[in-house]
């Protein structure tokens, strides 16, 4: 298909400042990618029929490796 349409992960390395250059960078194209994302990650792990605790369980996991890593320097001293 049209470069365009495609996701990130079927663009090859030689397409991928063609690819860059089609993104909307706009603060409502980086909401509408950020839409999307958060959408294709509940559909994938936590909204399935035979789903376990494994989404949100990952979810919490990298909330807290982020918070570790934003309090980092005030928890070493």
């Amino acid at each position: 298909g049209p470069l365009s349409e495609r996701r990130l992960m079927d663009v090859r390395l030689g397409e991928l400042p063609a690819w860059l250059a089609t993104c909307n960078f706009s603060p409502q194209g980086l909401l509408g990618g950020a839409q999307k994302a958060w959408n294709s990650y509940y559909d994938k792990y936590i909204n399935v029929k035979r789903g376990g605790p494994a989404g949100i369980s990952m979810l919490l996991a990298g909330y807290c490796l982020l918070s570790y890593g934003w309090n980092y320097q005030h928890i070493s001293k």
